[in-house]
Formats: C-alpha cells, sequence, structure tokens
C-alpha cells in the first residue's frame, strides 16, 4: 500500500535525505533506503506534477496512474532536486502507440520538465537509455527487445555518478557514461502513447563493497581458473542487476556492505554446461545469465561475485548442483533445479552473503537448499520446493558445534513447502534462523525443526496439514532439543507448535515487513519460483 499523501510529499520534498539517514541508521547498514514509493492505492496521484496528456488513477486489476492521451509528450514528475545516486523502479503498460516508434519512459534527475535522463520502450521494439536536453534527445545505449501494448514492463533506471543502467523485466543491461545531469527528482513520461503506471519506487544507491579478505580457493574437485571471460567490464560503479537482497544477505557484515552479486562485471549467457562451468569457476564479478537446460554432474563449485540468474521462465539445472566453498557475493535467482544427485545449492565452508531467491526445486537426492560448515549470512526467498524429500538443513550434524556456533544466520521467507516432506529447515546451533512468510502445505513429517540449542523465530507463516508444525523441545530424531519462539501464525488442520526459550530478534540485525499470515498462501502462490521474477 501507498504511503498516504502527507508522506509522499515528504519524502519527495527537502527532508529526503534525512528520511533516507535515519532508514540507513535504524537498519544499522549501508544497504539501500527508500526515498519514495507510490503504487496509486490511496485512489490518487497528489505531489505529482503532470504535463501533457491526461493523467488520472484507474483501475487495472488494482489502482494505476494511466496516462490516456496520444497526439503529444506527457509527463508526471515527483521528487527533489537534491536526489543524485539512486534506483528508479516502476512497473510499465504500454496501451496505444499512436504511430511509429512511440514510448513510454521512466525518468531520472530531472533538471527541468524537459532536461533529463530517461529508460524507454519503443515501439519499434527497442529499450534506449536516452539524455534530454532542452527538449533535444540523444541514444545512449539501446538493445532490441519486443514492446508490446497491453503488456506489463517492469523498468529500471540507475544513476550512480556518472554510470546511468537501465533494465526491463530483468534482462539485458544498457550501460553509459555521462555528467550532464549531477541531481534531480523522477518521472514518467509518454510520447505519442497511452501507458498505465504502477509501482514507482525509489532507492537510494549504496556503495558496492570490496571484500578486505582475498580471493578463497574453491574445493578441490573444482580446478583454478584464471582466464576471465574476453569481454571486458565496464568502468564505473557496477550497474544493478535485479532486485536488491533483504534479511541475512542484505547485511553489513564481513568486509561486505550486503550482497551484490556479479554486479560491475561483463554479462555472459551460458546455453550450454561447458560455458556454464567455465564461468562461475571465473575470477572476478560476472552476471551469467542461463538459457535453456544445462546438465551437469555432482556439485559444482562457484567462486565469489557471481550473479546466476535464469533467462524467461524456462531456465533449468538438472542433474548437478551448486556448491559454495569459502564463496562469497552470490546471487542465484529464477532458475529450475531438478533431479540432483546430490544438494542441488550446498552453501558451506565458510561462505557468506549468499542470496537464493525465486527458484524452483524438485527430485533433488538430497537436499534442496543446505547451508552449513560455518556459512553465515544467507537470505533464501520466493523460493517453490515442489515435492521435495529433504527442503533445508542447517548445519550438517549434531558434531559441528565448534564450526556452525555463532555462524549460520539465515533469513528465510516467502517460499512454498509445497508437499515437501521434512526440514523447513532442520537447524542446529545457528541462532537467530528468521522463518517468517512461508506457505507450509502437506508436509508429511514436520515443518520446521530448531535442534542443539539453535535459536529460530517463526514468524507469520501459514500451516496446512502439518501434523508437527514446529519441533524445539524434544530435539528430533539423535539430536538434542533447541528453542524457538512462534507468533503470528495460522495452523490450519495442523498440530500444536511445540515451542520453548527465548531468541535473538532479527530485527536487531535488519528491518524488515510482516505479511498477514491469512495472506501468505495466495502471495506465495502467485509469486514463488522460477518464472516469477516479474
Amino acid at each position: 500500500m501507498s504511503p498516504p499523501t502527507a508522506t509522499r510529499a515528504l519524502l519527495a520534498g527537502g527532508l529526503a535525505a534525512l528520511v533516507a539517514a535515519a532508514t540507513l541508521a535504524v537498519a544499522g547498514t549501508a544497504q539501500a533506503a527508500t526515498l519514495f514509493t507510490d503504487d496509486f492505492g490511496d485512489g490518487d496521484h497528489a505531489g505529482w506534477s503532470t504535463s501533457g496528456g491526461s493523467w488520472a488513477v484507474t483501475a487495472d486489476g488494482g489502482p494505476v496512474l494511466r496516462q490516456g492521451g496520444t497526439s503529444a509528450n506527457a509527463r508526471a514528475l515527483v521528487g527533489d532536486a537534491g536526489w543524485t545516486d539512486y534506483t528508479v523502479t516502476a512497473r510499465v503498460k504500454p496501451t496505444v502507440f499512436n504511430g511509429s516508434d512511440r514510448f513510454a519512459a521512466v525518468l531520472a534527475r530531472v533538471a527541468a520538465s524537459t532536461s533529463y535522463y530517461y529508460l524507454a520502450l519503443r515501439s519499434s521494439d527497442r529499450v534506449e537509455l536516452k539524455r534530454l536536453v532542452g527538449g533535444s534527445s540523444t541514444t545512449l545505449a539501446s538493445v532490441g527487445v519486443p514492446v508490446d501494448t497491453d503488456t506489463w514492463y517492469t523498468l529500471r533506471l540507475t544513476v550512480a555518478g556518472t554510470t546511468l543502467t537501465g533494465q526491463v523485466d530483468g534482462g539485458p543491461l544498457l550501460t553509459a557514461t555521462d555528467s550532464t545531469y549531477a541531481s534531480g527528482g523522477i518521472g514518467l513520461a509518454t510520447f505519442n502513447a497511452s501507458a498505465n503506471f504502477d509501482d514507482v519506487t525509489v532507492t537510494t544507491t549504496g556503495p558496492i563493497p570490496t571484500p578486505t579478505e582475498p580471493t578463497p580457493s574453491l574445493s578441490p574437485s573444482v580446478p583454478p581458473t584464471t582466464a576471465p571471460p574476453t569481454t571486458a567490464p565496464p568502468t564505473g560503479p557496477p550497474p544493478v542487476t535485479g532486485d536488491q537482497p533483504d534479511g541475512f544477505a542484505s547485511v553489513e557484515a564481513l568486509g561486505l556492505a550486503g550482497t551484490t552479486g556479479g554486479a560491475g562485471g561483463p554479462v555472459v549467457t551460458a546455453a550450454n554446461s561447458a560455458d556454464f562451468l567455465s564461468y562461475i569457476d571465473t575470477l572476478g564479478p560476472l552476471i551469467i545469465q542461463v538459457r535453456g537446460t544445462i546438465q551437469i554432474s555432482s556439485k559444482q563449485g562457484v567462486r565469489p561475485n557471481k550473479t546466476i540468474v535464469g533467462l524467461g521462465d524456462d531456465a533449468e539445472i538438472t542433474g548437478g548442483g551448486l556448491d559454495f566453498y569459502r564463496s562469497y557475493n552470490v546471487i542465484v535467482r529464477n532458475i529450475h533445479f531438478t533431479d540432483a544427485e546430490d544438494d542441488a545449492v550446498n552453501v558451506g565452508q565458510e561462505s557468506h552473503h549468499i542470496w537464493i531467491d525465486h527458484n524452483t526445486f524438485s527430485g533433488a537426492v538430497d537436499g534442496s537448499v543446505d547451508v552449513v560448515r560455518g556459512a553465515d549470512y544467507v537470505t533464501i526467498s520466493w523460493n517453490h520446493f515442489d515435492h521435495a524429500d529433504k527442503s533445508m538443513l542447517i548445519s550438517h550434524s549434531d558434531g559441528a558445534g565448534s564450526t556452525d556456533i555463532g555462524k549460520l544466520k539465515v533469513s528465510i521467507h516467502h517460499n512454498f513447502f509445497d508437499h515437501s516432506r521434512q526440514r523447513h529447515p532442520r537447524v542446529r546451533f545457528a541462532e537467530p534462523v528468521h522463518v517468517y512468510n512461508n506457505y507450509f502445505l502437506d508436509n508429511e513429517l514436520y515443518g520446521v525443526a530448531s535442534t542443539e540449542n539453535a535459536g529460530l523465530l517463526v514468524e507469520g507463516n501459514y500451516f496446512e496439514n502439518v501434523p508437527y508444525p514446529i519441533f524445539s523441545a524434544s530435539g528430533y530424531a539423535d539430536s538434542g532439543p533447541g528453542r524457538a519462539v512462534q507468533r503470528d501464525n495460522v495452523f490450519v488442520n495442523s498440530g500444536v507448535p511445540e515451542t520453548t526459550g527465548s531468541v535473538v530478534e532479527p530485527g536487531t540485525y535488519y528491518p524488515y515487513r510482516l505479511d498477514p499470515a491469512p495472506q501468505v498462501p495466495a502471495l506465495v502462490r502467485a509469486g514463488a519460483g522460477a518464472g516469477r521474477l516479474g
């Protein structure tokens, strides 16, 4: 829901920088802060300054801002002249293109009504990153992308120093360097076109961390590769590679200010196993796009500073899995993991700052996602565990206390544990593990198990047909008891949760928003799993 009009006006005015600074101070990290957001849920577009066209809030599934005119330039502007480095994100749906080469766009660093940067969806099936100076436009970067009417697209435009980065639906990055505008607000625009706009968000662009530790070696099963891809990395601040992680993967720790993956590195595409294995074994930052099905065997090591993201809705890694051995700063998104002969994803051996998001897991012989052997600062979000057996193990053994106590901080949210049997998760030693806003459906053995003095907060989840939602006081199998606090959960045709003790609050590490538990099944069914990034 969008903030009330008064809040939007405050964020858009001269106090925006103070609000952002306060947000960072509360979070205690260097992660991004929200400067502005509007989903038009209050039925108006107060605070926006419009010119040209016909702007009004209307219904398109939910409330949206519609520009209905098709005969001229039309703009809606908001924000503060002092905003400098930030990302503006908006959903954009062109509805009519009145002629050839028309567009709908998002704007950044607006210096005047005819002077700004913009990212435009053109009717000529192109996305362009452009500069407008006194009404005269210059194309800074462009890429061919099919653009259709009556289709929603998510546009993301980042301005960081002199580096500009644009992206549509998580696709290819458009990057350019330009110093014409250093600051300014944001906007929405059309040129001889009508369009609907929704979910406008402006977040600060935080500093990209430089690890203080040397690049660690991978497991002996993965021989080192020193030659990087032939594509030269771009200069300047790294581009944004997609939505930012939350939870423990966003926390400033161990020399990192969060998890950025391959931001700043080349963008490559792997459509076969040889290329894929070469890319994940390359030194330095890299954004690896996975196209189609990649057949691998066993668990393959992933070096630090990588983003692995599936293209479209059918990217698949089958037969084997990904292994993190003293690795860090890695993002894995939008992949179907099928029939792994061991673990599908193994986060181990002191790896940290790993984000596993919007993937689908099925058929793994062992764990779907395991976090073990002193790993730390991990977020597992919006994944679909489809009839998995062992979904998620945190700490691999009752004898692992010497390596795991004080480590294994994991956030697990908005996942769909869909007829999966056990380990959602099963935890030893870790504290805190934050299990929130997940949908547990028909889990045959149990939902969550806290053992060996682990500390879990289980909140805002929806348990349906789960005979044993939470184990803690009695331990599980041969493991001794743990600690678990449960609150604000819904239990439908499920057993009584077993809880005991107190747990460190995850909110002391990071801010988070809790969705109401009754809404979780619909939210998670609609959004969890591969192919659901939009």
